[in-house]
């Protein structure tokens, strides 16, 4: 039997290139895409060692006629779409690009499927900024949205483009509503891989001081490896239908930052200040997740904890400098 074919749009990011190991590891055939694949660096494939492995094509997203032409060309199996601008601080800078980029190629991939008629699983990222402030709710599936960002809004016409596709053409579509989930790839100007990249530097002597917004918000964080499982788990699944993947563990900025200094042996109050500057024009204090519905129909949970999760980054990062 031939392997399965997989089109992984935004194959070059955290999560894009984690999934594309695990998805050569379930024996599939992976295409990934970038908007230009000859000058794409592919810095993560290659740190992870797959970057031969995968067949990279250039496609822009937000091209109807690009989107189409590849998923024909490929006649793929599954498709992941991980493909966004996917800063939510830099969504209030960029709101056209975010908004164009996350909504825009959302469509483009639904309706390409549609158009070509073949059967094509669909998954979709979403976010769980979609919530907005949880406060001490942990959302589910049956929490209303209410996005507080450029990025978050377009995360949630996304995500209801998905169902309205699934459920008017009977696309067999889906959407993972992920909690934050960190890793030694996360690009250095998300918060957490600031934070552990400053201590590092601080341990080292090549740094004194690190400048941060708001550290008292509260979010759910997990491994970004145990959550590209989750989204292979609900692919293989019989049915199409969306779920959040979370730990169910909430913790604040400030905990990761005080645990990423101790781990190093420092004491983050003697090297922090807090910049107003920094902190964004409507920020969400809690965010927090219950996954009981993932835990209970696909069998997954996150395998690492929030501590676990911090050494792993600071260990691979030590060892890189």
């Amino acid at each position: 039997m031939p392997d399965k074919k997989a089109i992984i749009f935004g194959v070059s990011g955290q999560d894009g290139s984690y999934l594309a190991k695990l998805l050569l590891s379930k024996e599939f055939t992976v295409y990934g895409t970038s908007r230009d694949a000859e000058l794409q660096k592919f810095s993560n494939l290659k740190s992870l060692g797959i970057k031969e492995r995968i067949s990279l094509v250039s496609v822009a997203i937000n091209d109807f006629g690009s989107v189409f032409q590849c998923i024909k060309n490929i006649t793929p199996d599954v498709i992941y779409n991980l493909a966004s601008q996917s800063s939510v601080a830099l969504s209030f800078s960029q709101p056209h690009e975010t908004m164009e980029s996350i909504e825009l190629g959302t469509l483009n991939i639904l309706e390409s499927i549609r158009l070509y008629g073949k059967e094509i699983k669909f998954y979709n990222a979403c976010s769980s900024e979609c919530f907005g402030d949880t406060g001490e709710t942990k959302a589910d599936e049956k929490t209303p949205f209410n996005p507080l960002s450029p990025y978050a809004v377009s995360k949630a016409a996304a995500y209801w483009m998905v169902k309205n596709y699934r459920e008017a053409y009977g696309i067999s579509a889906c959407s993972g509503i992920l909690f934050n989930h960190e890793s030694p790839l996360r690009q250095d100007r998300f918060v957490t891989k600031k934070i552990i990249n400053a201590a590092v530097d601080i341990s080292k002597g090549k740094n004194k001081t690190l400048n941060l917004g708001n550290i008292d918000i509260v979010r759910d964080w997990g491994w970004a490896p145990d959550y590209v499982e989750a989204m292979w788990l609900m692919m293989e699944n019989d049915i199409s239908e969306d779920f959040v993947v979370a730990t169910g563990i909430s913790k604040s900025l400030k905990d990761f930052l005080s645990i990423s200094f101790e781990y190093l042996n420092l004491n983050w109050k003697n090297y922090v200040s807090i910049d107003d500057n920094l902190y964004r024009p409507t920020d969400i204090s809690k965010n927090m997740g219950n996954p009981n519905k993932i835990k209970k129909q696909l069998g997954w949970k996150a395998k690492y904890s929030f501590q676990e999760m911090i050494k792993e980054i600071i260990e691979y990062i030590m060892a890189k400098n």
